[in-house]
């Protein structure tokens, strides 16, 4: 039973109600640090380590928080996580906080956070509050690495900083520019909803 809520809760994150492609939450950053395959891990581990603990500790809190001031306390505690975040990245991975730079301190107003805590963990204990918010940040980190892999692919022609393509390759430097997040954002949701919408229609057979 138990593991069946906890795939339960992972389809749900990663695909039926994904926070970027079905949601369409948490793009800022989607657009912004993909253009570099370790910076998009990095930043969606982030996320997934504040997005989990955040939802747990809400949830912990729940019976004790008053209702009118339910807000500042659950920003608090998002802020709390993210600061954990930014201090374990300027003291051991200091070149990926530079360049991931205002990102990772933007993750408290990241509307997957804020969301999750407020639609799922204040009505829900711990464990299953905790699963929600892993689930919620896997899905965000996937489309990101996705995105990123193209990109960097692309734009560099490497993956994780190593190089991949052929030694005449010719970077398209539209992949390594804002606008092509937007791009890529956008083709990977048609994408998604072309694979749905074939998944739910009946086959010659069932006619």
């Amino acid at each position: 039973m138990a593991k069946i809520r906890t795939r339960t809760f992972f389809r749900k994150g990663v695909w039926e109600e994904n926070p970027v492609f079905r949601q369409i939450l948490g793009i800022c950053s989607a657009l912004a640090v993909t253009n570099l395959m370790t910076n998009t891990l990095i930043m969606g581990l982030g996320l997934i380590f504040v997005t989990a603990m955040s939802s747990a500790t809400v949830s912990a809190l729940r019976k004790i928080t008053p209702e009118r001031t339910r807000m500042m306390v659950q920003v608090l505690i998002i802020a709390s996580y993210v600061m954990m975040v930014d201090i374990f990245l300027k003291a051991y991975l200091p070149d990926i906080s530079e360049a991931l730079g205002p990102y990772v301190g933007l993750i408290i107003t990241n509307c997957i956070i804020m969301g999750r805590c407020e639609g799922f963990a204040r009505n829900n204990p711990v464990w299953p509050a905790f699963l929600d918010g892993v689930a919620s940040g896997v899905g965000y980190a996937l489309v990101l690495l996705v995105i990123a892999t193209v990109r960097e692919l692309l734009g560099f022609g490497t993956l994780f900083g190593m190089h991949v393509m052929p030694s005449g390759w010719v970077p398209w430097t539209i992949m390594i520019m804002a606008p092509a997040g937007f791009f890529m954002l956008a083709l990977f949701i048609w994408v998604a909803y072309e694979l749905e919408y074939k998944k739910t229609q009946p086959s010659h057979g069932d006619k």
